[in-house]
């Protein structure tokens, strides 16, 4: 069977990681359905490991390498500190083209305060526009972590930032062709959402872990409906969602309607998932709030698997995002 573009399928990509193990000792947190990076212990403490490609877009893909995976580190609570990039160039690139994606990368290592300390750099016809992997690690030196599977039955869910940001500034920017109905001012705000509210979740993530949250998660391919799918497999629980609360980023929703996109499925880095236990969540909510964060606690952990809306009904678990199927669907339009 052919896969389509965009992650694994959840099923497949959780048997072939079982199949990977055991694993040694030193690793705390290793690779699982739901899990943003590994956790490993070293004598200095414990390493926290991440690592993720840009692929849906060539623009912005310096900041983007940068800030993705710095999230990815960031919602283990651990700050991120050093970087390391494969960059895959196509034939054609220009040395000014270069010198943009490195000054990109620079500023955004700024921003989350790491440093690249490695990579590789090729020109490659495989590839028909740049393609970044990023790897971000980060030392917790007193040892504590926050995995996605550390939410518990009972257990608040939390959403800090709105959705989808990322996909709607990615889909502003590469599939204008539907977007010509649309209010211009709408479809800038929506493709100016990568600085404004932004994607980073670093500080949020790392202020929820001193808060004292059980599980951070950084919904990303599949949007907030794959995010809550992934905290709920990975703890072994289920997710009750009260959808009336959910943070919306408004421009991002009107992009997705005129291009009939489903906005659950939409590429959601800019938001973060974290879950308190009862007694901390409102004290939690309302100290995010005060930092300045559109937050508000969407639903509650229980007993069971899945996600299920207040009528009981389930929220389903996209197949692939819909930013992948709308770009691959545009690209085979233009070949076609």
């Amino acid at each position: 069977m052919s896969l389509p573009a965009g992650k694994l399928p959840a099923p497949l990509l959780g048997r072939l990681l079982d199949e990977m193990g055991p694993w040694p000792p030193e690793v705390r947190v290793g690779p699982a359905v739901g899990e943003d990076a590994c956790a490993l212990d070293v004598p200095a403490g414990v390493l926290v490991a991440a690592t993720d490609p840009i692929t849906l877009t060539g623009r912005r893909i310096g900041s983007l390498a940068v800030t993705i995976n710095a999230n990815d580190v960031a919602v283990m609570g651990v700050r991120p500190r050093w970087f390391l990039a494969t960059l895959l160039l196509p034939v054609g690139i220009t040395d000014a083209d270069v010198e943009a994606l490195f000054g990109a990368m620079r500023a955004a290592l700024a921003t989350v305060g790491a440093a690249l300390v490695g990579g590789h750099t090729e020109i490659t016809d495989v590839v028909d526009q740049p393609v970044v992997v990023g790897q971000m690690l980060g030392m917790a030196e007193d040892g504590r972590v926050v995995s996605t599977a550390g939410a518990r039955p009972g257990d608040v869910v939390v959403q800090v930032g709105p959705a989808p940001v990322e996909g709607a500034a990615v889909l502003a920017a590469e599939a204008t062709g539907g977007l010509g109905g649309l209010d211009p001012a709408v479809v800038e705000a929506a493709a100016a959402g990568l600085d404004d509210p932004g994607i980073s979740v670093v500080d949020g993530a790392l202020a929820a872990a001193e808060l004292g949250a059980t599980a951070l998660h950084d919904p990303t391919e599949g949007g907030l409906a794959a995010g809550l799918h992934e905290l709920a497999a990975a703890s072994g629980a289920a997710v009750r969602l009260d959808e009336s609360q959910v943070r919306w980023f408004e421009p991002g929703l009107a992009v997705c309607r005129a291009l009939a996109a489903d906005p659950w499925a939409t590429l959601a880095s800019g938001a973060l998932l974290a879950s308190f236990p009862p007694a901390t969540a409102a004290p939690a909510v309302e100290a995010l709030a005060a930092l300045g964060y559109a937050v508000a606690a969407v639903g509650t952990l229980e007993a069971g698997s899945g996600v299920r809306d207040l009528d009981d009904q389930p929220v389903a678990w996209p197949d692939r995002d819909e930013v992948a199927r709308l770009l691959v669907a545009g690209r085979d339009d233009v070949e076609r």
